[in-house]
């Protein structure tokens, strides 16, 4: 007997529609998938067996074939495991195979016939259309509740789900709940007034957050480099409604979403050790998933001790800071996934870290110092928008602890400057809303400077010797500084603190 279910399986950050088709003859005991199952999916003969034994359940003694549609397209995963027994089942008389019409089964079984949460629900509940209905793992329910649209049915276990299908039980769909992200004032453990002095730096972060543009810290050790890093999350406007359903997608395919967490409202922060592989950074592996870059999407990627990280890792930057994606190619196929970050990285000066500091001396060759700097080729260091020195804070304003401005009053600030930006490119149709994002025509367009700026603008390419991009870059942020004080023209004194934040191009690694 033949069975048809449809199913879904993961491409990327993407579902793409899987049919199941089961066919059972007469013949010799045996048990084949074939349409590019990947390791898991053939493994699923075992747990497919074991589960239906187990549930109560006679599992015929033929010939049964399990073809995966369409065949060109690797399948990865075990969401099939849930619609391969049950199309067996139906094969072979148990489940009505004709209340499968409109229905998207996933699922992945144990041994014992219950059912475990799957990994990429929320994209797969998404892709399904509202007239259809969708059964999927009890532990699964309140990632699927963030979906409106299809009915969505929780099941426990496989028996569960015969019965269901069957009509001898009910089961009540699950209700959408309301996503209440812009109802409550996020909270964090940690606030910008934590920082005492380091006015120039706290002023550069507050560019950066307000324009989405990347940024490089340099400084001894003890500066405060990380933990003004770690405070630039604070101080970052609300993701919309769309970013953050974008976010949750890329974690759910990730694996990093469990029941209890709720739908992703803060902006990620990603703050892995140099240690990490090519891999685990940028994504990849034998079954491709989304790397750390991607995992900061729409959020902050902040990379301590930047120069001790591969230079491989470092390179493959570029693509990501440039095109807001990462291409991964493997032999199963090419995988897309986001990667529209705000890069923050941090640097000693040179090896023992103490090159520009005032209190201790620097015990590095000139030699030393030019290998530690060269690990940071000149295209990445181009493409990082803004390069701010951190100095040592003095200790008396460490001891009579000035009160600092909170994280809440930046954020204002921000917040007032990237609304003015997403009203700017809201008719734009390659989905970003933030002045670092802007290509040459966008430039063109939009910064309009006045002729003190422009003569300004003019010395400071000849003098520094800015390349097309850098100059490009002292654009966009003399843009987000004249957002900042809400300013449609950007004025000579925007254009002079965006050259400010360029001036280690030359100064610091010229020696």
């Amino acid at each position: 007997m033949f069975t048809r279910i449809r199913s879904r399986s993961i491409v990327g950050i993407d579902p793409i529609e899987v049919e199941v088709e089961v066919d059972i003859k007469e013949g010799l005991p045996k048990f084949s998938i074939v349409g590019l199952p990947d390791m898991v999916v053939r493994e699923s003969i075992d747990r497919v067996r074991a589960a239906v034994r187990n549930s109560g359940f006679r599992f015929p003694s033929n010939k049964i074939t399990i073809n995966l549609s369409p065949a060109n397209i690797r399948k990865e995963g075990a969401v099939l495991d849930l619609p391969i027994a049950l199309g067996i089942l139906a094969s072979s008389g148990e489940v009505d195979p004709g209340r499968f019409k409109d229905m998207i089964v996933c699922g992945e079984l144990s041994l014992d016939g219950s059912l475990r949460p799957i990994s990429g629900i929320l994209p797969i509940v998404l892709g399904v259309d509202k007239k259809e209905s969708i059964i999927f793992p009890k532990g699964n329910t309140r990632e699927a509740s963030f979906v409106n649209g299809p009915l969505k049915y929780p099941v426990a276990t496989l028996q569960e789900a015969v019965h269901f299908i069957n009509g001898k039980s009910e089961i009540a769909p699950i209700k959408s709940k309301p996503i209440d992200i812009f109802d409550r004032e996020i909270v964090y453990d940690f606030d910008m007034s934590d920082i005492k002095g380091q006015g120039h730096v706290k002023r550069g972060a507050e560019v950066a957050a307000a324009g989405g543009h990347n940024m490089l810290l340099i400084g001894p050790p003890g500066s405060g480099k990380t933990m003004l890093a770690k405070r630039v999350i604070t101080i970052l406007n609300q993701m919309s409604y769309d970013e953050a359903l974008e976010t949750t997608k890329l974690y759910s395919v990730a694996g990093k979403i469990n029941n209890g967490l709720r739908f992703m409202s803060k902006r990620p922060f990603r703050s892995p050790h140099y240690t990490i592989s090519d891999a685990g950074l940028i994504g990849g592996g034998k079954n491709p998933m989304p790397g750390e870059i991607s995992l900061a999407h729409n959020g902050v990627l902040f990379l301590d001790e930047f120069p001790e990280f591969k230079r491989n890792a470092i390179e493959a930057l570029r693509q990501p800071m440039e095109d807001y994606l990462i291409h991964i190619v493997r032999a199963s196929g090419s995988f897309v996934y986001p990667a529209r970050f705000m890069l923050i990285a941090a640097m000693n000066p040179c090896p023992c870290g103490y090159l520009t500091d005032q209190k201790k001396s620097c015990n590095c060759t000139g030699p030393q110092i030019q290998k530690y700097l060269s690990k940071i080729s000149g295209p990445i260091l181009d493409r990082i928008d803004m390069h701010l020195e951190v100095s040592r804070p003095r200790y008396d304003v460490l001891l009579k602890k000035p009160e600092a401005e909170p994280s809440s009053s930046i954020r204002g600030r921000v917040k007032s400057a990237r609304d003015i930006q997403r009203k700017r490119y809201s008719d734009n149709r390659r989905g970003f809303y933030t002045n670092a994002h802007m290509e040459r025509k966008d430039i063109e367009r939009f910064c309009v400077c006045t002729d003190p700026a422009k003569e300004l603008l003019k010395i400071a390419i000849s003098e520094l010797g800015l390349s097309a991009r850098a100059y490009d870059k002292v654009l966009k942020l003399g843009r987000t500084i004249a957002d900042l004080a809400e300013s449609e023209i950007i004025a000579e004194e925007h254009i002079s603190e965006a050259i400010g934040y360029r001036s280690l191009d030359r100064t610091f690694w010229a020696g």
